[in-house]
């Protein structure tokens, strides 16, 4: 199953409150932070949520 890095590169300041919900339910914290999620159909709404705010790169299962 593919896998996703998920990479914070915009501040949550400003944003709406469901944006900052979905970057911490993602685990990211602070702007560089990344994270490696499985390709689910949640994570796929969640990175639609906060496009604006991550970059998205599909990582090889190596």
């Amino acid at each position: 199953m593919a896998q996703y890095k998920v990479t914070q590169v915009k501040s949550t300041i400003g944003g709406k409150k469901n944006q900052r919900e979905t970057l911490r339910s993602l685990g990211l914290k602070r702007i560089g932070q990344s994270v490696v999620r499985e390709d689910r159909p949640e994570l796929r709404g969640q990175i639609m949520t906060v496009a604006h705010l991550v970059t998205v790169e599909e990582v090889d299962n190596g």
